[in-house]
Formats: C-alpha cells, sequence, structure tokens
C-alpha cells in the first residue's frame, strides 16, 4: 500500500497510471454519508450501499414525516446486522428554508422576461403568476435588483428545473419579480434561494425541535446537520437544546455553512461546532463561481488544522441519472480529497438517484486514487507548524505515533481510547495507513440503573478520515497498571488480520495509556 504512494510533485510515468489499483479492505480512506430515501431504503439497497462504502447515513427532513424516515432507519438497522458493518445516523434538519408551497402539484411554467408574484398567502394556489411562500418577511428583507432562485432540486445547477428570478419591485408583503430563463417547476416543494440576504428565521424551527426531541431521541442519533448556520450562537443554543434531553448530549453537532453570513463567521463556528458540512449547492448561488475553490480550500484548511471532520457535499450531481460522472465532478472529487476533506456527503445522487450504490463505489474508487498522492509529508509539516510548541500532552503522542508508523512502514496504527479524543488526534495528522480506533466502553450509573457508554464514541469516528472504529469488551479497561492491554490488543490484531489489514511479519504502532502514562510501542508480527 505504502510503496505504491505517489507525488504529484514528482514526474510520474505516465504508463503507471492505467496500472489496476490493488484492492485494499477498507475501500478508501475518506467516508461518504450517504443520503436515504426513496430509492435507497430497501435492506436490499442500503446493504449495497454499506458494502460499497457508507459509513454514514443521512436523514433529511426537509423531506418526508419521522414515520417514513423510521421505517428507513429500520431497514437500515437490519442491513447493518446482515452486511456486519458499522454506520452512523446523522440526523438534518431542515432550519430557516425558505419554501414554494404548490399544493396541487401540477406543473408550473414560467417563461422568460415575463413577471411573478412571491406571496406570504399560503391559501392562494401556486400558478404561472403567482408562487405562495412560507416565510412572512420576504418583503422586508429584499429590495429591487436582488437575485432570488427557485426550484425542486435547486442547488443541482441543472436550469430546466431552477429558475433564476430579479426583484422588480416591493408591493406591501409581495414581491413582484421578473424571470430570467424559462423552467418548469415539478412537484410540491420548491426551495427559494435568496442571494446574499439575511433571513430572519431561526436556525432551529419548532418542527426541527419536534423531531430531535422525538425522532432523535429515540433513535439516539450520532450526528445534528444544523442547516442555515449563520453564527456560532445558533451552535451553542442547538447544543444546550441537545443537552437536556437524555443520550443526545453526546450527540455532535455539525455546522453547515450555507450562505455569505455563515461564510463571514465561519471562525467562530469552527470553533464551537464539532465539525462542518460546507454545503456548496448553496453557497454556489450566494458566492461568484470563481470564489467557491477558494471558500472550499481556505475552509478545508482550517477544519484540518483544529481536527474537526469536514464534509463537503454536491461532487456528483449527474449521477442522480447516469452511471458514470462527468469529467468534472471526476476531478471535483479527487481535489475534495486533496484539499483534506474527511468525507464526501451524496445528497440527490443516492436519495431519488438511480444507482445510489454505483455512485458511492465510484466515489470510494476516486477518493482512494487521490489518497495514494496525497502528499503526507508536507501535511504533516504543516500541522506540527501550525500547532505550534510547547504541545499538548495527547497532541505529541499522536503526532508521535505518526511519525513512527511512517518511519517503520506500518500497516496499520492501533489506538486504545475511550472518549475518541486520542484516535482523532491521529486522524488530523492524516498517517498513510489506517488507524484502529479500538473503543473500550466505559461504565456510568445514573444511581437506578449501570450503563455502558463507547457506542456514541465509536460511531462518530466513521466520518473522519483513515479512523475505523471496533468496540472492545467492557472487562478491559482503556487505562492499565501494567501492560496488561495484551488481551485487547490481541483481538485488535485479530480484527485486522481477519480483514486483511495486517499480515505475518507487519509492523504495527500501538498507542495506549499505562497508568499515567501514554505510551506509543512498536510492534512486529511473527508468522
Amino acid at each position: 500500500m505504502h510503496s505504491s504512494h505517489l507525488l504529484l510533485e514528482e514526474p510520474i510515468r505516465m504508463a503507471s497510471i492505467l496500472e489496476p489499483s490493488k484492492a485494499n479492505f477498507f475501500p478508501a480512506m475518506t467516508k461518504i454519508v450517504g443520503t436515504l430515501g426513496s430509492k435507497s431504503r430497501s435492506v436490499d439497497v442500503i446493504s449495497g450501499c454499506l458494502k460499497a462504502g457508507m459509513s454514514v447515513a443521512r436523514f433529511d427532513f426537509s423531506l418526508g414525516d419521522p414515520e417514513y424516515h423510521q421505517e428507513t432507519l429500520e431497514n437500515l438497522k437490519a442491513a447493518v446486522k446482515s452486511t456486519r458493518k458499522l454506520c452512523a445516523v446523522m440526523l438534518d434538519t431542515v432550519g430557516a428554508e425558505l419554501q414554494v408551497v404548490n399544493k396541487s402539484e401540477t406543473a408550473i411554467s414560467l417563461q422568460a422576461d415575463a413577471s411573478v408574484i412571491l406571496t406570504p398567502d399560503r391559501g392562494q394556489e401556486a400558478s404561472s403568476e403567482l408562487l405562495p411562500i412560507n416565510f412572512d418577511g420576504l418583503a422586508k428583507a429584499v429590495k429591487q435588483g436582488d437575485t432570488i432562485f427557485i426550484g425542486q432540486y435547486l442547488f443541482t445547477g441543472s436550469e430546466t428545473t431552477s429558475v433564476w428570478l430579479e426583484v422588480s419591485e416591493v408591493k406591501g408583503d409581495d414581491v413582484v419579480c421578473s424571470i430570467k430563463n424559462t423552467a418548469t417547476l415539478a412537484g410540491s416543494l420548491f426551495t427559494l434561494h435568496a442571494s446574499q440576504i439575511p433571513i430572519e428565521l431561526p436556525t432551529l424551527s419548532d418542527k426541527d425541535k419536534e423531531v430531535i426531541s422525538t425522532w432523535g431521541v429515540q433513535n439516539k442519533i450520532d450526528f445534528l446537520s444544523l442547516s442555515y448556520t449563520r453564527h456560532a450562537e445558533d451552535v451553542r443554543q442547538a447544543r444546550e437544546y441537545l443537552s437536556k434531553l437524555g443520550d443526545l448530549y453526546q450527540t455532535q453537532i455539525f455546522a453547515k455553512i450555507e450562505n455569505i453570513e455563515g461564510l463571514t463567521h465561519f471562525d467562530e463556528i469552527l470553533q464551537e461546532a464539532d465539525g462542518i458540512i460546507l454545503s456548496r449547492g448553496n453557497l454556489g448561488i450566494d458566492l461568484p463561481p470563481e470564489k467557491v475553490f477558494l471558500f472550499q480550500k481556505a475552509a478545508l484548511y482550517k477544519c484540518n488544522m483544529a481536527g474537526k471532520p469536514a464534509v463537503v457535499t454536491r461532487v456528483v450531481d449527474s449521477m442522480t441519472d447516469n452511471l458514470r460522472p462527468t469529467r468534472a465532478e471526476a476531478t471535483d472529487v479527487a481535489n475534495a480529497v486533496l484539499d483534506g476533506t474527511d468525507a464526501i456527503l451524496l445528497g440527490a445522487e443516492t436519495l431519488r438517484g438511480l444507482y445510489p450504490v454505483e455512485t458511492i463505489s465510484i466515489v470510494g474508487k476516486i477518493c482512494a486514487e487521490a489518497e495514494k498522492v496525497f502528499n503526507q509529508d508536507l501535511y504533516f509539516k504543516k500541522t506540527v507548524k501550525y500547532v505550534g510548541e510547547p504541545m499538548t500532552h495527547l497532541e505529541s503522542i499522536a503526532s508521535s505515533a505518526v511519525r513512527a508508523a511512517i518511519k517503520v512502514k506500518a500497516s496499520v496504527i492501533i489506538c486504545f481510547t475511550s472518549s475518541g479524543r486520542a484516535a482523532r488526534l491521529i486522524a488530523k495528522y492524516r498517517p498513510t495507513m489506517p488507524v484502529l480506533s479500538v473503543v473500550i466502553p466505559r461504565l456510568k450509573t445514573n444511581q437506578l440503573k449501570w450503563s455502558f457508554t463507547g457506542a456514541f464514541e465509536a460511531r462518530q469516528s466513521l466520518i473522519v478520515r483513515g479512523l475505523f472504529p471496533m468496540l472492545a469488551d467492557p472487562r478491559h479497561p482503556a487505562e492499565s497498571t501494567s501492560a496488561t492491554n495484551e488481551s485487547v490488543l490481541k483481538v485488535a490484531l485479530d480484527h485486522g488480520k481477519a480483514s486483511g489489514v495486517i499480515k505475518s511479519h507487519d509492523r504495527v504502532v500501538v498507542c495506549q495509556k499505562v497508568g499515567d502514562a501514554s505510551v506509543v510501542k512498536i510492534i512486529e508480527l511473527e508468522d
């Protein structure tokens, strides 16, 4: 695996590009988040998605009710059981999403150069002259000349299903717009995006809170994707809300950066959130096209240095209807990996796309190829320099473990952890080999009953690049008075051997706590 590590900065023999890639047990180090929906909710298809490399399932509450999503989740549990592949659950909120309601569901044709009125009067029928919206304050927020986009799959860039409007005038609560392109809107609900305009709607709506406190609590969600995060305060409020809901105090919050407001407050949001989702569809509308790449590179760099997972969306839109991505999309996935993304999020491609399993498989293959030419050496030096000196105890151990693993060409790094923090820190330095994070459950009590923690921590590493969790037997402590972790280490090594990550005569780097000290050791395996 490591001998085939190429560097783009050095001349590559062109013919070597055509050599088939060796199959690894882990399809890629980069993780894939799949959105489950109409075309991807049967046990069979979900099983296919898990085998192809999906490690986080996203449930988008902009579409479908809790009962619908519960059915899908039960199928996911059955698929996890049959494939024996762990999968985390992400709940995606609706947030401050503006919507056009088309109760009759008849297709609406809009002609270029004609006019259309946007009205907050939801009692009206949607037509090519009038579109009712779910927000009373649009007339106060916009002015003449502002840009508004509307469409069912608004952000796929497919211009026949989305329309571009320019505000001509504001009449009371109504907004009169001129239509810039001919389009047909089909379906019952369209998204509306007012470009670069602050919208005074709460980030966690009442509907979101209801879903989180019922569906979210019942299913102990691992991640909350906080749509339309605009300020650090949004994350703080969401965290405060989760902290009162039983087990959800452990749920990680991923801030979804979707507009100029989120971009402007990015640094403060990153400090508060557990991870970031770059919602490139919406951002692609708010930002001039020539600035999109710059935001992606800058945001991913900041996430990498903070050691917080970053997720990139909207990569292979064309695979919603096609078996192959476009050249631009294939290059885009690889560039996201080279820029430092932890995970790729698939939306429409798996939700309603015709080829959910194939899409995950192809994206995984592209990620794996890009990882081979990722300049780890440069990245490592950059990260160490950014962290500075003196390093914290944990940071020093993590970076030493990665350095040792690379120097001895280890096939895997094994890290014993109970909170998951040590393993995430190791992954932050982007080792070229997988990190097996052995999560040791901890026993806790609320005076009424005993329970084990650890499952959340294990599943939450399923979104971190290069980190692969396994739950240890709770009888093994993560910290030991002497080096008695041999039995649990043996379990981890056996797991590695069974999965083909470790072979005899391989070297393995182990990171564990012994008493008060953290120890990094190198093991060479016998036959």
